[in-house]
């Protein structure tokens, strides 16, 4: 019997992995070995080759790819959506992760796979804390997570930063040095991560505290003093902070405030399909939720009794998709003692037309394993589950903390400097999580010490903004339509 076909009969979901751990030195090749495997991928793909967006003649229609998006949305909250898109053709890119998905698929790649972001936006970078209560800076979104080309997640980067200087109003050239940065320091990092134990890549992490006094003289005492007031505030965004902001007490009980139609509470529901929606949310959620935690965090949630629900509207991409907050106390008598949970729905990545269906039973399963891959730290209370919905739809959902010590930078005011550092750190993390699934041998093998890729990138980036601005157009005209 062969190494697969024994994985296979042991029940391993992948006998491929049984096959490399198991299967003796034949299948395994060394670290230098990959390395020089990845340098050779250069005659295939050379690294010039990325700089290239040429839309096909065949090229989908971006307004009608948005719009098959929302057939299965709420379409009563459609005109929250157009309208975030529509502030900006930076806003609007932050909606159009399937738009691009469709153009990624038309460029060169390695075919090296990792665990993709699958929406690495500069906007989906932040603070947050770990089970340690340490503030970390990591990738912070992972709704369109799916395996796929490395590349697709860099140049997704590349373009959000030249977009996001656009915005800014930044000049070309620091631009170009925002996104140069980026591209460079996630080359400089596969490097580093690729001279490391698998055990080490693992555990490496920016832990932020850290990071600020190992670069203290880079800002006056105001500067740092203003920064230390940010992440104080971070690491008080938690359950109590959401509950003395979303709640109201009415009669000695707590119930999550009205602010239809970004809240609407349980009790404010309108439709009959809504209100045994929300009563499902408070039925089944909670309860499918609890059999995807591990027992000792399911033994946590036992402890806490939900209170109240709410529709709520989020972000700019996901406007649509059904959102809910619980609103759950711990024991009575005990300390003030909330928990404020975020159920999420979660559909088909918008990269699964081009690379494949998930391998995961149930999109919310596949949003949180991708982030458990990816994160250095997750939320202790990540989990998922799925309902049918009253149109008789299986509906999938995942579940986390609305707040735990979440923070992200200040796009809107940012300067060029910040930009530029934000862009840094952004680069690390991507290297990161990509070091930590694919291989790291290879992509550093192929990207080499020179800054060839660098620079292709940041031309495309250039030239797929300019494609976006034209997109944004169409996309404002046909809601005038």
């Amino acid at each position: 019997m062969g190494i697969v076909e024994r994985g296979i009969e042991l029940g391993l979901e992948n006998s491929r992995s049984y096959a490399k751990i198991f299967g003796g030195s034949q299948e395994r090749r060394t670290a230098e070995e990959r390395k020089a495997d990845g340098k050779a991928l250069r005659k295939l793909v050379p690294r010039s080759s990325h700089a290239q967006w040429n839309p096909p003649a065949d090229r989908q229609d971006p307004v009608a790819l948005i719009r098959s998006q929302e057939q299965t949305r709420l379409q009563d909250l459609l005109p929250v959506r157009h309208e975030r898109m529509a502030a900006s053709p930076f806003a609007y890119f932050r909606g159009a992760a399937l738009p691009m998905a469709a153009d990624l698929c038309h460029t060169p790649t390695t075919n090296i796979n990792v665990q993709l972001c699958g929406d690495a936006h500069i906007a989906n970078f932040g603070v947050f804390g770990t089970p340690e209560r340490h503030l970390v800076f990591d990738i912070n979104d992972f709704d369109e997570t799916l395996p796929g080309p490395w590349e697709y997640d860099v140049k997704r980067l590349a373009t959000s930063i030249e977009l996001c200087g656009r915005d800014r109003k930044f000049d070309a050239r620091y631009r170009q040095d925002a996104v140069l940065t980026a591209v460079g320091s996630y080359r400089q990092a596969m490097a580093k991560f690729a001279k490391m134990g698998a055990m080490q890549v693992y555990y490496e992490h920016v832990d932020v505290d850290e990071l600020l006094r190992r670069h203290r003289d880079a800002f006056t005492d105001g500067q740092l003093a203003a920064l230390r007031r940010r992440l104080d505030k971070i690491r008080d965004k938690n359950s109590a902070r959401a509950i003395d902001k979303l709640t109201e007490t009415v009669d000695g009980r707590m119930r999550i405030k009205s602010n239809p139609p970004l809240v609407v509470p349980m009790r404010d529901m309108q439709t009959q399909r809504d209100i045994r929606e929300a009563s499902l949310v408070m039925r089944r959620a909670l309860f499918g939720y609890m059999r995807s935690l591990s027992p000792e965090r399911r033994n946590l949630l036992e402890q806490y009794e939900a209170v109240d629900a709410a529709r709520k509207v989020v972000g700019v991409g996901s406007v649509g998709t059904r959102c809910w907050i619980v609103v759950m106390q711990g024991p009575q008598g005990a300390e003030v003692d909330p928990l404020v949970l975020q159920i999420k729905e979660a559909n088909e990545s918008v990269l699964e037309p081009y690379l494949g269906k998930s391998r995961s039973r149930e999109h919310g399963q596949r949003v949180v394993e991708g982030q458990r891959a990816i994160q250095t730290a997750g939320d202790i209370m990540l989990g998922w589950t799925s309902w049918i919905g009253d149109d008789g739809r299986i509906r999938d959902f995942y579940l986390r903390q609305l707040w735990d010590s979440k923070g992200s930078p200040d796009l809107d005011d940012i300067s060029v400097d910040g930009l530029v550092g934000l862009s840094r750190l952004c680069g690390w993390a991507l290297a990161h999580a990509h070091a930590r699934t694919g291989d790291r041998f290879m992509i550093s093998g192929y990207l080499g010490k020179g800054d060839a890729f660098d620079r292709a990138v940041a031309d495309f980036a250039a030239a797929y903004a300019d494609q976006n601005d034209r997109d944004y157009q169409a996309f404002v005209a046909s809601l005038k339509d």
